[in-house]
């Protein structure tokens, strides 16, 4: 197998990773991460699946990015779709309880935000393009000059206002996401010894010119 189809692999195993932990902090029932929160009011509203609110969602935000020159890889776009539709299957097959206990609630939110930790690093490790979240929080960041920080504080403080007027849950557990995302995100990347900025992304035309290398090998 080349290199190119273990990153692809891993990329699509760390998007498929990171649908199971949102589903926990979900199912954790003890209040929605930022993006949840809007992904759920919106749900509600259009009346519409989870996986199609975050599909809608990140599209417009790829859409957005691109218009201010942000580049796009081709994990941009499975990132865009494919968490959506994982989402849609594990909550349709019911494969991950639902708490109804504030304390066992707590415990599956911290599980479901180490999973998504473990999957930032996969899905970033492949080299694909970072999600659209995260790019919408470069291109903004770049576009303000603001600390990157208060970029992205801004940005899920804002995702959490709309999502409450729409109907999406807020509570303790979305305090501890707030507070906590950044402290799993880090401690594993130390754990892995894995530098994020050392990643060097491919745009989706040089992730084709890659593939038709990888076949023309496989040909051979």
């Amino acid at each position: 197998m080349t290199g190119f189809f273990r990153r692809f692999l891993k990329l699509i195993f760390g998007l498929f990773l990171y649908a199971v932990g949102i589903v926990l902090t979900i199912n954790a029932h003890v209040g929605y991460g930022p993006w949840d929160v809007f992904h759920v009011g919106l749900g509600r509203a259009l009346g519409i699946t989870l996986g199609t609110a975050s599909i809608i969602t990140g599209f417009v935000i790829v859409a957005a990015t691109y218009l201010m020159k942000e580049t796009l890889g081709i994990g941009t776009i499975l990132n865009m779709f494919l968490i959506g539709i994982f989402i849609d299957v594990i909550m349709h097959g019911e494969l991950i309880p639902v708490m109804d206990r504030t304390i066992p609630g707590v415990i599956m939110l911290l599980a479901g935000m180490y999973v998504i930790a473990l999957a930032t690093y996969f899905y970033i490790g492949s080299g694909f393009g970072t999600g659209p979240r995260d790019g919408l929080m470069v291109a903004l960041t770049r576009r303000s000059r603001l600390p990157v920080g208060l970029v992205r504080g801004l940005i899920e403080v804002s995702a959490i206002a709309f999502g409450w007027f729409l109907g999406g849950m807020v509570g303790i557990g979305t305090v501890i996401y707030g507070l906590l995302i950044g402290f799993c995100i880090q401690s594993t990347f130390r754990l892995l010894k894995f530098d994020p900025t050392k990643i060097s992304h491919a745009s989706i035309l040089e992730s084709c010119r890659e593939l038709r290398v990888a076949l023309g090998d496989r040909g051979a």
